[in-house]
């Protein structure tokens, strides 16, 4: 030993009386562990035998061979007859006095930064739905029916490509709402379109191919895309969608937000959805249709989707549960084209595992009996009303230069604000309890972006609205040195 043997028994005293909310054997373990690696214990050297160690520190024999056992098991000591040995570790007297860098992966270095969240969330926030408006005792009577009849069943694995019943419960509003006739096994399940996101790219890209996104647009798909090591470049957006570049390279991927462009919450109009089709079938492009906020449209009906306009169309459809019904469910959904379907299979069994069954299934009944569609027309009535609201307290309280936009639906309004901080102006306005984004935030590369705020109103009362309008506007003439 390296420490006097009275010294050791210090050490161990000391350390069970300090112990807090731990067995004596374990406090002895952890005592004896740290001074092997700490070096005070030296290697090869004898510790005293169970029955001295025992009666100097006055436990049981049992509680310290206990504990000898389990530094034998993950090679501390050695013990035979001859008594018990400190074995010999590799490197014990290498002991930085800080930790040592660390660099993450290139293409993760890459990634833009996420957007903070706060709970509950502050007025403003972009994304959030009306939460308090969820009819949660319709949702506990529905999970307790699914539990008393599936029982212990519900905590096996489920099927990778998730439940069964839900996938076609969604197949069957897809065809109501969105015009899209499709089967369940061309559904997948998945933790919200993220996961979603990822799993396109896991599929149908290898590293180094490009992707188009729109610009400036959502910042998860960034992360996907970048995250996979692909090379992205941003496609600008006008009045009708996103512009396509017929004369650059043909990409793996082409990322669109069709129905309500975010943050822009402009609508791809049909022709240029037709073209994007027809571009992708010509050049053996994917696209992945986020159909973002397409259930509250306010002017007229939902716009029908993309997937749903052609034969075979190269097209991935993707959507979440997290705007409709609650963020914290987390169940997102695919649905591929049948060709993809029948290959890629294999391939999601391998990749995903069924899980949250329990949710699924409770999901699942909330749309067969009705109760989703009706949800969705209360939420839409009131985030129409909602939306006239913060509208009004812009035109009463924005004083400074602006352009409002994604006034057709959706949960949030972009301001366009030429010459401010926009960054500056969320931090500050995060101390007034209000969480807007920074529209420069959307964009590929900051140097190109313009500034702007994105309001969102889906979980701010409208008696909120004027003030906070106020405020905002007071930051922003500050801003602009007025």
């Amino acid at each position: 030993m390296n420490i006097p043997e009275e010294g050791l028994y210090a050490l161990l005293r000391q350390a069970l009386a300090a112990r807090v909310g731990v067995t004596r054997q374990r406090a002895l373990y952890v005592a004896l562990r740290d001074a092997v690696l700490s070096g005070a214990l030296k290697a090869n050297s004898q510790l005293p035998g169970s029955r001295v160690l025992a009666q100097a520190l006055t436990l049981s024999r049992n509680t310290v061979n206990a504990a000898l056992e389990q530094l034998a098991i993950e090679g501390y000591v050695l013990r035979d007859r001859q008594g018990t040995r400190i074995l010999t570790l590799a490197n014990t007297d290498v002991r930085p006095e800080s930790p040592p860098p660390v660099a993450l992966a290139r293409r993760v270095q890459a990634l833009p930064g996420g957007m903070q969240r706060h709970s509950p969330a502050l007025a403003l926030t972009p994304g959030i739905p009306a939460v308090n408006y969820f009819p949660l005792a319709v949702w506990r009577r529905l999970m307790e029916r699914v539990w008393r009849g599936e029982g212990c069943a519900l905590l096996n694995y489920g099927e990778s490509a998730g439940e069964l019943r839900l996938r076609s419960a969604i197949a069957r509003h897809l065809a109501i709402s969105r015009g899209i006739n499709c089967e369940a096994e061309q559904v997948v399940i998945t933790e919200g379109a993220q996961e979603a996101l990822m799993l396109c790219v896991r599929l149908l890209c290898d590293e180094g191919d490009h992707a188009w996104v729109e610009e400036p647009g959502y910042g998860g798909v960034k992360s996907a895309f970048l995250s996979a090591g692909l090379q992205i470049s941003g496609r600008p957006i006008d009045d009708e969608g996103m512009v396509l570049s017929t004369g650059a390279a043909a990409p793996r991927m082409i990322y669109t937000s069709p129905s309500h462009q975010y943050p822009l919450g402009q609508v791809m109009s049909a022709t240029r959805r037709l073209a994007l089709l027809d571009y992708a079938q010509r050049t053996g492009s994917w696209i992945i249709e986020d159909d973002y906020d397409s259930e509250f449209r306010y002017p007229g009906d939902p716009i029908p989707a993309m997937l749903g306009m052609r034969s075979h169309p190269p097209v991935v459809y993707i959507g979440t549960f997290s705007k409709t019904l609650f963020p914290s469910l987390r169940i997102g959904f695919m649905v591929m084209p049948p060709a993809l379907a029948q290959v890629a299979g294999p391939a999601i069994s391998s990749l995903l595992r069924g899980g949250h069954r329990g949710e699924q299934l409770t999901l699942a009944r909330f749309i067969e009996d009705g109760h989703y569609a009706r949800h969705l027309a209360a939420m839409r009535r009131l985030y129409r009303k909602r939306q006239g609201n913060l509208l009004a307290a812009l035109r009463q309280e924005m004083t400074a230069a602006h352009r409002v936009y994604g006034g057709g639906g959706g949960m949030h309004l972009t301001l366009s604000i030429p010459g401010i901080d926009d960054v500056a102006v969320v931090r500050e306005a995060r101390k007034a309890q209000l969480a807007p984004h920074a529209l420069s935030r959307f964009w590929l590369h900051p140097d190109a972006a313009s500034s702007g705020l994105v309001l969102g109103y889906g979980n701010t009362s409208a008696s909120q609205f004027v003030s906070a309008v106020r405020t905002l506007n007071r930051l922003v003439v500050q801003q602009l040195g007025g």
